[in-house]
């Protein structure tokens, strides 16, 4: 079974800001010669690699819920300027958004087991036709 990571997606505010975000990324690596792929770089490699690289993906809490994954493909060692080694976390440039989970604030990244991570909402079949405003105001009034 798929272990996952969740990390909070800083400094974006709507899931549509980061599906953009990630987009003009790709583009800016490919255009320098670069695989155009998406990825995070993290201070601390995980332990249980071969757990998550079985399938995992990367679940982003956006302000305060899980909003979205993005599969996880490959782990890369990467060496800061400063010098420093860090974990560079290769990820599909699919972003698959997911029914809202209400998270806490936590920092860097934690593991999510399988069972615990929010269902894709193409799955679950509710509102990913929907804007994320809409489903953000849903949420808020309580009805999802």
């Amino acid at each position: 079974m798929a272990l996952h990571l969740i990390k909070l997606c800083v400094g974006i505010d709507r899931l549509e800001q980061l599906q953009t975000e990630r987009a003009r990324q790709a583009l800016a690596r490919a255009k320098s010669g670069e695989r155009p792929c998406s990825y995070h770089v993290t201070r601390m490699t995980p332990r249980r690699r071969d757990e998550v690289l079985d399938g995992g993906s990367l679940y982003w809490v956006i302000k305060g819920v899980v909003q979205a994954r993005q599969p996880i493909v490959a782990m890369e060692e990467a060496i800061g300027a400063d010098g420093i080694k860090r974990c560079r976390l290769v990820m599909a440039l699919d972003l698959i958004p997911t029914a809202p989970q209400p998270r806490r604030p936590f920092q860097g990244w934690r593991y999510l087991n399988a069972a615990d991570a929010p269902v894709d909402l193409s799955v679950h079949g509710d509102g990913a036709e929907l804007p994320g405003e809409l489903r953000a105001h849903l949420r808020e009034i309580g009805a999802w």
